[in-house]
């Protein structure tokens, strides 16, 4: 998979992708991650990719001219499977939208800053708008790194434990059971015996009876979704 991510504050984006698990996967080949200055196609020798929002207030606002040459370029390559743009007011980013995401081939994601880009721009170029929850941040950095995590995570031969991403949270939209690991005893706390017993149906069918516990006693607003499939 490969992904290109358009931003003005490129920094923000390089430790969150070069660690862990995205480093391990940039490292086998298996995900392709571009990071591009939007200054690069500024409109001027000053940088500038921004101005004044008509009508008046208060914030700037990401110009046409730098994005669309931006995106131009980029897609003069390879056209993209998405074009997806990083806001507040998108569609709220869930498992479901990662696990479609995964299964594309070249993604690219702008991030948003300021007052966010013109409209114009979402209008001609943009085909999917996500945001990672009901609240405002500085810029698109993070989430867009969020987001990519989340898909690039569940590529085949990313993780090292194929079946690994199939027990997560939100999965089958329920959370995932806890879970133990050594000792069995750790200050009077037992590990529930059913695990140490080494028989995978049973412990398959206690981990769905935690998981659906757990997300009724956390989570009630994902058990219809749960059980509407």
């Amino acid at each position: 998979m490969e992904i290109h991510i358009i931003s003005i504050v490129p920094e923000l984006l390089t430790s969150p992708l070069s660690h862990s698990i995205m480093q391990r996967a940039q490292q086998r080949g298996l995900l392709s991650i571009h990071i591009h200055q939007l200054r690069k196609w500024a409109i001027n020798k000053h940088g500038q990719v921004d101005d004044y929002q008509y009508g008046g207030g208060a914030g700037m606002v990401m110009m046409c001219e730098p994005l669309a040459n931006a995106i131009d370029e980029l897609q003069a390559e390879q056209p993209f499977d998405e074009i997806i743009y990083m806001t507040p007011d998108g569609q709220r980013f869930e498992q479901r939208t990662a696990n479609q995401l995964s299964l594309k081939g070249r993604l690219l994601i702008i991030c948003g800053h300021y007052k966010g880009m013109d409209e114009r721009i979402r209008e001609k170029y943009v085909t999917m708008e996500i945001s990672i929850g009901d609240f405002v941040l500085s810029g698109g950095e993070l989430p867009a790194a969020m987001v990519v995590d989340a898909i690039g995570r569940l590529i085949p031969g990313v993780l090292n434990d194929e079946t690994s991403a199939l027990f997560d949270s939100f999965q089958d939209n329920l959370l995932a059971p806890p879970v133990y690991t050594r000792p069995a005893n750790f200050n009077g706390m037992e590990v529930p015996e059913i695990l140490l017993q080494g028989d995978p149906k049973k412990v398959e069918d206690w981990r769905y009876e935690q998981a659906l516990k757990r997300t009724a006693e956390r989570r009630p607003d994902l058990l219809n979704k749960h059980e509407n499939g």
